[in-house]
């Protein structure tokens, strides 16, 4: 099948001021198949146009310090409660750690949640991706993960920009990398524009790498077009046909990942990371600036994005003394998730864009005597901000060594449902098939969204 990408003056704008484009799948010269005339004359047909609702999930990777971050305990024994002091927040109650400064100040725009139960215990992303266990019984085809499944419910909003987009660097601990699509095959794969789906999106020869290339695009769809117009098919087309046609090219992804495009002011405020040398050989590089370009690719028509950031594992020894890699890390955290959650809000995004930041676990309660904390699946934290959420708040408590759930467990399905609400898909009714065509449910035991969500 070939892709072919619009051009920007041929965008549709929808309600809410965000353009769409058309998509258009090419399965020979001889057939054309279009999907998208069919989406238009039914959303015409029905009134219906629909607000881009996305989704930004970053991953902590390696399990960050949940008691260091979110739900310190200065009361606790000095081997557990550690050196950082809480600080009061925006919000009065809610207390986070005094490295923290940017994100205090505007915590009445973020969710912590405390008391996230059922992780798993080792080193492994797929339950952050998947909301499903790695350990457990798969289908056939294995779990496909979150911007997989919303792939394959919603697909493209923007024919310009894959539903799902993966920020994510490749990590040598295996694990800790993107389980992929499972069951629901690499149609629904996420684009990685550090992968080899950089040749995803191709045309006659030309790669994600020339999409701004704009002459030579126009020059294979223009040999595309007379080919066309001269059989007469053209004019035989309805006007949602004929307007898929017309919107055939575009850079916008290309555009959406050139922070040069990008106010220098703004990208300054995200921060700076390196992509080179990472924190730790097997993790991903600090890269606070992928937060911005998720926010680009979102405003550019990406429903998921997903960005893996830095390495959290601390288990101490010599160079990774747990403190001092925290009086490191959290500020240059600090700083870039604000500037996301700030630059949401001032273009208007927050009430669409949902984003979740959490790892695989938490970490133990007592320091160990290298100066490290372990793994911990007890009890771990999360997280969330935008979506149009009550934000402000935290849910949940732990006992006070920070080490079980005291109060409002929540699950990893929880968290998920509560996500596929904010995208606008009811996890009571949709399903995907897999491999022996049974459907599946795309969370586990029933799940419901967080009721203090919504």
């Amino acid at each position: 099948m070939l892709k072919i990408l619009a051009p920007a003056d041929h965008a549709s704008p929808l309600c809410d001021g965000v353009s769409r484009r058309n998509f258009l799948k090419i399965g020979g010269l001889g057939s054309v198949g279009l999907s998208l005339p069919k989406l238009l004359a039914l959303e015409s047909q029905a009134g219906i146009r629909n607000s881009h609702k996305s989704v930004i999930l970053i991953y902590l990777v390696g399990g960050p310090p949940h008691q260091d971050m979110f739900d310190l305990k200065p009361n606790a024994p000095s081997e557990v409660a550690g050196p950082h002091k809480p600080i009061g927040t925006n919000v009065p109650g809610i207390e986070i750690c005094e490295l923290f400064p940017r994100m205090a100040k505007m915590m009445d725009k973020f969710t912590i949640i405390r008391s996230l139960v059922g992780a798993q215990a080792g080193h492994d992303a797929a339950q952050c991706y998947t909301g499903h266990v790695p350990t457990g019984v798969a289908p056939p085809g294995g779990w496909p993960q979150f911007g997989s499944v919303v792939s394959k419910v919603q697909g493209a909003l923007d024919p310009a920009v894959p539903p799902f987009v993966s920020m994510c660097y490749d990590c040598t601990h295996g694990p800790y990398n993107e389980p992929g699509p499972g069951m629901l095959g690499s149609a629904n794969a996420a684009f990685r524009h550090v992968g080899p789906s950089r040749g995803d999106l191709t045309l006659q020869g030309i790669t994600y790498d020339r999409l701004a290339d704009r002459a030579r695009l126009l020059s294979s769809i223009d040999r595309f077009r007379r080919d066309v117009d001269s059989s007469g098919r053209m004019e035989g087309m309805d006007a949602f046909t004929q307007q898929a046609m017309g919107v055939l090219t575009s850079s916008k992804l290309a555009d959406a990942l050139d922070l040069s495009k990008e106010d220098p002011r703004l990208v300054a405020r995200y921060g700076t990371g390196d992509t080179v040398k990472r924190i730790d050989d097997n993790g991903a590089p600090r890269v606070p600036q992928s937060f911005l370009t998720a926010r680009r690719l979102v405003e550019a028509g990406a429903r998921v994005v997903t960005v893996n950031y830095s390495k959290w594992d601390w288990h101490g020894g010599a160079g990774n003394d747990i403190f001092s890699r925290e009086r490191e890390d959290f500020p240059i955290f600090d700083q870039g998730i604000t500037a996301l959650i700030e630059d949401l809000h001032q273009r208007g995004m927050d009430k669409d864009c949902t984003v979740l930041v959490w790892g695989e676990f938490g970490r133990t309660p007592i320091i160990s005597k290298q100066v490290g904390r372990d793994h911990w699946p007890r009890v771990a934290m999360a997280l969330l901000a935008g979506g149009g959420m009550p934000n402000g708040q935290v849910i949940g408590s732990t006992d006070r060594l920070g080490g079980e759930a005291d109060s409002r467990p929540v699950t990893f399905p929880e968290v998920f449902a509560t996500l596929y609400r904010n995208l606008g898909i009811d996890v009571n009714t949709a399903t995907v098939t897999d491999n022996k065509g049974r459907p599946h449910y795309l969370v586990e035991n029933g799940a419901q969204p967080i009721r203090e969500l919504i």
